[in-house]
């Protein structure tokens, strides 16, 4: 097995990382493969994150796994709540019984300098600034700021979402003493709703994950 990380949110609520070793067949002992994943680096990806929601909850029901046309997979009974997340040799999953969830992880590299312009406001660079002199610090938080707007886009479930006016960081990163970081986000398609994330950076990754 290759477990990354673990943490129980709540008594409903769980997550996970697996770091991805296996071949294709270590998960199609367990796991269907979906019809429409070809590509085999995305047939792992996608086999280890389904591999690790009855890591999470041993009656995670696999089998009844839907995809909505909005590509976000779901339990028609929503006997779980669940989000899926991969990159690289990396695959993470999030299950709640109780809550709405959304997850991502990302590598940190120089990419996320490119793609900033798309996703961050004006606001959002502003507050980035202020770690300009420190390279990797830097890269780290923008991918937070990244991670955390893939949760929420995961959350939401419906698609149709513009990462900078739509999810905007509304107040301070807080370092908590666990090594977490609180994200306070406002989202913002139709009534306003605030929300608070959680995110946490590991070598190489960062992950963002939001419970509702």
């Amino acid at each position: 097995m290759a477990l990354f990380y673990q943490h129980n949110i709540n008594q409903t609520t769980r997550l996970a990382i697996w770091r991805i070793e296996e071949p294709e067949e270590f998960f199609l002992s367990s796991v269907s493969l979906h019809q429409d994943v070809t590509h085999p680096y995305k047939r792992l990806q996608h086999l280890a994150g389904r591999y690790l929601l009855p890591v999470l909850f041993e009656d995670f029901p696999l089998e009844e796994i839907l995809v909505a046309d909005t590509r976000k997979p779901y339990l028609p009974g929503e006997k779980y709540h669940f989000s899926i997340s991969h990159c690289g040799n990396y695959a993470a999953a999030i299950a709640s019984s109780t809550n709405r969830v959304g997850i991502d992880i990302e590598l940190v590299t120089p990419r996320i300098e490119r793609i900033s312009p798309k996703f961050l406001s004006e606001e959002e660079k502003a507050y980035l600034a202020q770690w300009e002199l420190f390279d990797q610090l830097q890269l780290e938080m923008t991918t937070v700021i990244w991670s955390a707007k893939e949760a929420v886009y995961k959350w939401y479930g419906l698609g149709g979402l513009d990462f900078k006016t739509h999810m905007q960081l509304s107040g301070p990163l807080k370092y908590k003493s666990n090594q977490w970081m609180e994200i306070p986000f406002r989202f913002n398609l139709g009534q306003p709703l605030e929300v608070q994330l959680e995110a946490k950076i590991f070598e190489p990754l960062v992950m963002a994950y939001l419970v509702t």
